[in-house]
């Protein structure tokens, strides 16, 4: 993250009124403090002492939310899944189970982090303790035709221990050796065909590859959400061939989540936006802003905006072609009424290294020659206070450069402020990507909510794009959730 600065012109909002009692348009002049309008006193949800205007418009924002009833939800992209299908339909059936195995790997090809391997087991025992013989595929990194490293066979004690059965490797995906190893599979059985991604063809969706695919089946099950948003022969070819084609449980609860929460969500629905580039963000923020009622924006993006409003940010991070872009998402904000949170002091340094020195100053008091790399304590209590005020919220991207822990403060104080609200009763929802480290690395992953598992199909989903993966599915009855 690069350096912030205590956005003053974000507060020149003058809000009038005329002798009749109506509001008048708001202006962007320049205003004092004691114009602001008289009343009960609100939460203290400002950037700093002196962005008074706007501190008042959040907090009124802010107050306003805290009585408003919560909705109820509807999941509203809802696909058959595994759970849908009886004993009677899985006992002897041939199983093309598409899961997202592709876990870090050391140099030494030990697992360094299984939770992938995790997510996917639920729907592979509940096919073979119903009788399934389960054909599991997936990929593993970015190989370059067949590649030794990418190899799925170190996968295979850590699946075979989790599911409590000797899952059995083949060395191919296709071909007559699968085929037999397919043939030879007992009901209640696994094998693990090797990383599709050794065939082009896979990436490229060709259907005759496809057709290779399904045809060691006889049904599909796709429990890989973080390739869903690739129209590939494993995640998207082989439904043209195999029926009934379902979502297994975990990609099911990545839909009620990431489509069902979000888009009826109990409100206040606040939304976390972090990361180094706006540019990567973009869709997300835009489609969000339609959807919550406090969006809170961290991370190296910030000096972007920062410098759209013309504040200092020394040697931070910022897009130069966007600040354009930067000042149109405030605008809009501001016509939807939303309130839109950034910070009021950060911690900078004079190099971007773990051991870098580093001082705390307002947003508007980056010096030439240094950049921003946390969000400060001041900021931290604010969004802190925003976030008390909430029923659901949803993070993606974090706040600083949380690699160095010098500079990760920020980002595990937001991990630990959503574990203390999930346990409050608060819906929290991790979207994908560095996170996902976060919450894993503070050690409160197992209080959220929900964690996703794709990086780039949460962020897809959140952008309101629809994924191949999914559209390919069968179509289900809409399930109502309980407020």
């Amino acid at each position: 993250m690069a350096s912030a600065a205590a956005p003053t012109t974000l507060s020149l909002l003058k809000i009038a009124t005329s002798s009749s009692g109506t509001r008048a348009r708001a202006s962007l002049l320049p205003v004092p403090s004691s114009t602001l309008l008289r009343g009960t006193p609100l939460p203290r949800l400002g950037f700093a002492a002196a962005d008074p205007i706007f501190a008042h418009h959040v907090a009124s924002k802010v107050q306003s939310i805290k009585a408003s009833k919560p909705s109820r939800g509807v999941v509203s992209m809802a696909k058959k899944s595994v759970g849908d299908l009886t004993a009677s339909d899985l006992k002897g059936k041939k199983v093309f189970v598409r899961a997202d195995l592709n876990v870090p790997l050391d140099d030494s090809q030990n697992i360094t982090d299984d939770t992938r391997i995790r997510a996917a087991i639920p729907t592979v025992k509940h096919l073979i303790q119903n009788g399934a013989k389960v054909i599991l595929s997936s990929h593993l990194g970015r190989p370059k035709g067949v590649t030794p490293k990418f190899s799925l066979a170190p996968l295979v004690p850590r699946l075979s221990e989790l599911l409590g059965i000797q899952v059995v490797k083949a060395d191919d995906c296709i071909g007559p050796e699968v085929e037999k190893l397919v043939a030879s599979l007992p009901d209640g059985g696994v094998l693990l065909l090797e990383n599709v991604r050794f065939y082009k063809e896979e990436e490229k969706n060709e259907p005759e590859f496809a057709k290779k695919l399904a045809s060691l089946a006889d049904l599909y099950v796709n429990d890989a959400f973080g390739t869903a948003h690739r129209a590939h022969a494993s995640t998207e070819g082989v439904t043209k061939f195999l029926q009934p084609s379902v979502a297994g449980f975990l990609l099911q609860k990545e839909l009620d989540y990431l489509v069902g929460a979000v888009s009826s969500p109990k409100r206040p629905f606040a939304a976390i936006v972090g990361g180094s580039k706006v540019s990567s963000k973009i869709g997300v923020i835009e489609s969000l802003l339609e959807k919550c009622d406090i969006l809170l924006l961290g991370g190296g993006m910030i000096f972007t905006f920062y410098k759209a409003q013309g504040l200092s940010v020394g040697s931070s991070l910022v897009e130069e072609d966007k600040l354009d872009l930067a000042t149109k998402l405030l605008e809009k904000a501001k016509s939807r009424g939303v309130s839109l949170l950034l910070p009021a002091d950060v911690v900078i340094a004079d190099k971007f290294a773990p051991d870098a020195n580093s001082k705390i100053v307002p947003a508007s008091g980056i010096p030439d020659g240094w950049m921003g790399l946390d969000i400060g304590p001041e900021s931290i209590k604010t969004f802190n206070e925003a976030l008390d005020t909430t029923q659901t919220v949803i993070w993606n991207g974090p706040m600083g450069v949380f690699e160095f822990d010098k500079f990760a403060v920020g980002t595990e104080a937001i991990a630990k402020k959503l574990a203390e609200l999930s346990g409050k009763g608060v819906t929290t929802i991790i979207g994908g990507g560095d996170s996902v480290a976060a919450v894993e690395k503070v050690g409160v992953a197992e209080k959220m909510s929900h964690i996703s598992t794709g990086g780039g199909a949460s962020l897809e989903l959140l952008e309101g794009k629809e994924l191949p993966g999914v559209l390919a599915l069968d179509e289900a009855i809409p399930v109502p959730v309980s407020a």
